[in-house]
Parts: C-alpha cells; sequence; structure tokens
C-alpha cells in the first residue's frame, strides 16, 4: 500500500508461500518497467519469515530499503491493517470460495471498487482513482460488484 494515496497492489495469491515464490514477487515489484515499487524508497513489512534474506537483497539492489515492523506492534502499519480488516469484513468474510481462481476474481473486484468508487475518510472523503464524472443533475444509479455486494452510487450523466 502506497500510504500517502492508500493505493493498494496485490502482488501475488498463494496457498502457501515460500522463499523462491517471494524472490519472484520481489521481482515484480521491482520490475524497472511497472514495478509497484518504482520511484519508492522504503517498504514496510511485518516479521513474516517470508521476507527472505534473498528478498531483501533484490529490494536493496532496486534501492528500496526494507524497514521491519517491531514485533507485536500493528498500529506502527495502522492503514495496511485497516485495509486487510475492510475487504475481509465487506468481501472475503461472507464469501465461500471454491477455487484459487475464485478468490484472485473477488479480490481483483474488491480493489477495483476500494480504489474508484469507494470513499476514503482519511482523504477527505475522496476516491482514490474515480472513474466517472462527478455531476449534480441525472438520476441516482446503483453499479454493483459481486452480486450486490459491493455497491457504488453516482448520478447518470445528463
Amino acid at each position: 500500500m502506497r500510504l500517502a494515496t492508500r493505493e493498494v497492489h496485490i502482488a501475488g495469491v498463494s496457498e502457501e508461500g515460500n522463499g523462491p515464490w517471494m524472490e519472484q514477487i520481489a521481482r515484480i515489484l521491482t520490475d524497472g518497467f511497472d514495478g509497484f515499487l518504482n520511484g519508492y524508497r522504503f517498504l514496510v513489512h511485518d516479521r513474516d519469515p517470508l521476507f527472505t534474506t534473498e528478498f531483501l537483497t533484490i529490494l536493496k539492489d532496486a534501492g528500496v530499503r526494507s524497514v521491519r515492523l517491531p514485533k507485536r506492534s500493528p498500529n506502527l502499519n495502522a492503514f495496511a491493517e485497516r485495509f486487510v480488516r475492510s475487504i475481509k469484513e465487506e468481501c472475503l468474510d461472507r464469501m465461500i470460495f471454491f477455487s484459487e481462481a475464485m478468490l484472485r476474481h473477488v479480490v481483483d473486484e474488491y480493489i477495483a471498487h476500494y480504489h474508484g468508487e469507494r470513499n476514503h475518510q482519511g482523504l477527505e472523503s475522496k476516491i482514490i482513482h474515480p472513474n466517472f464524472q462527478r455531476t449534480d443533475e441525472g438520476e441516482i444509479r446503483r453499479k454493483q460488484r459481486l452480486g450486490g455486494m459491493l455497491n457504488f452510487y453516482c448520478r447518470e450523466a445528463a
């Protein structure tokens, strides 16, 4: 998550993460063309053993400094913790998943909703990447995602 904009990027989904998988994630994050960490100097992360020495070396070689949080300090990464709570409460806890593909689809839909349709109180109730024109005229329409689990209301352009 980019703290200034609250933009979230899901680097990968795996049933069981391991060192080589995390090394690939580090390569994806630091890719020179479209890596999520391009232009950023720090990666704040918890103490999960998946953040291996090889993972941290790839970040360091790309110019990204690793900042490891102290033990038992969830409030130091409050924005990320809040995102995890939101996606669980608003979406994941209300569904039963039968495949990894279904989980990926649901997470992608939630991220699209989170970035393009959901207000963020910490950003003065603004939307991260609005994909609509704001207008005071027209009929109010509801747009749905995931069968109505996620809703977004806007005015239809006149």
